[in-house]
């Protein structure tokens, strides 16, 4: 594991220890939220927590394409995706997870979006296909083109690749006044899902229903909030930012980069700590890197990055905010 020292060359341990506190606190936290996604005494014939009815009707359907799943914050949208990619796949329908959200993304680090992929039965290697993109942010606002774009890359490499169906887990952004609506219904025109899949607490999502149920009845599916879900305060979601960037940077070695001969979005403006993406020269994400300093007469970048090579990175893209690369918190570029 790379030794963290500051680049003048003082490092404290408290702040290694403080570091890991936070993650393992976010670790802790998160777990318990699975756990209590379903009521204790739900447990099915094979002991594993029984999803609600109206989970295991959506099964009996013919589904194929896109499913999209909208839904305020802490309204079991991911669970749900979880669900329906482990059981469609089971039943033999190949299936793909997107997860859209990169403020408290499950597939990747935060600040990503990522489609998961079973390989076929006979594929050798690792168990799943996975592409990475990088949003820059942690949250949809002020990067709600980055969200589009990426979500319809990610949805086309996945069905390219064999995907029968692809559950798509978006953010938890819904508010009118804050762009999700405008959002959402970009998605829905833009991606033109087989179905939007709505959990909906109690009226936030109205002015994203009402429209589809007399545009589109057929394609929209209401579904209840389980009120075994529980609400996370921003510190959990913080901690759980914190967790997520500390296990993907757990391996993570100091690299120096040229930028000479790469293209850099939006300027060579690097900020020490700010979080950029390394990618392929077709916009999917090598790895992340988090900057250390820069020589800018020399057009190189000291990152700390999980990245083994840096043969294919061609695109250097700078993201809107900093983690810390000992207790990995992360905040907005000023």
């Amino acid at each position: 594991m790379w030794l963290r020292r500051e680049v003048s060359g003082c490092f404290h341990s408290s702040t290694v220890l403080n570091g890991f506190l936070i993650r393992l606190e976010g670790e802790r936290r998160l777990r318990h939220t699975r756990s209590r996604m379903f009521t204790a005494d739900s447990s099915g014939p094979s002991g594993r927590p029984e999803a609600p009815a109206e989970w295991q009707d959506l099964l009996r359907r013919p589904w194929s394409g896109l499913l999209l799943l909208v839904g305020g914050p802490d309204t079991g949208k991911t669970t749900l995706s979880r669900f329906l990619y482990d059981e469609l796949n089971r039943l033999g329908i190949r299936t793909a997870r997107l997860d859209g959200d990169p403020g408290q993304s499950t597939l990747g680090p935060p600040a990503t979006m990522t489609v998961e992929l079973p390989r076929g039965p006979a594929a050798e290697g690792a168990r799943w296909l996975r592409w990475r993109r990088f949003v820059g942010a942690v949250s949809p606002r002020g990067h709600m083109l980055p969200l589009l774009v990426s979500g319809a890359r990610l949805l086309g490499v996945a069905l390219e690749a064999g995907a029968q169906v692809v559950v798509y887990d978006t953010s938890g952004l819904v508010d009118p006044a804050q762009g999700g609506t405008a959002l959402k219904w970009a998605k829905i025109d833009l991606l033109e899902p087989r179905a939007v899949l709505a959990l909906q607490r109690e009226r936030e999502l109205e002015a994203l229903l009402g429209p589809l149920r007399r545009l589109a009845p057929d394609r929209l599916i209401e579904l209840p909030v389980s009120s075994s879900v529980i609400l996370r305060s921003i510190e959990v979601r913080r901690a759980h930012r914190a967790a997520q960037f500390g296990r993907y940077f757990r391996r993570a070695e100091e690299r120096l980069l040229s930028w000479e001969h790469l293209a850099v979005f939006p300027a060579s403006n690097f900020v020490r700590h700010s979080l950029v993406g390394l990618e392929t020269a077709d916009g999917f994400l090598v790895a992340l890197g988090i900057v250390l300093d820069t020589d800018s007469s020399r057009r190189t970048l000291r990152v700390l990055t999980p990245a083994r090579s840096l043969e294919a990175v061609r695109v250097i893209r700078v993201g809107r905010i900093w983690v810390d690369p000992w207790t990995f918190q992360d905040g907005k570029v000023s």
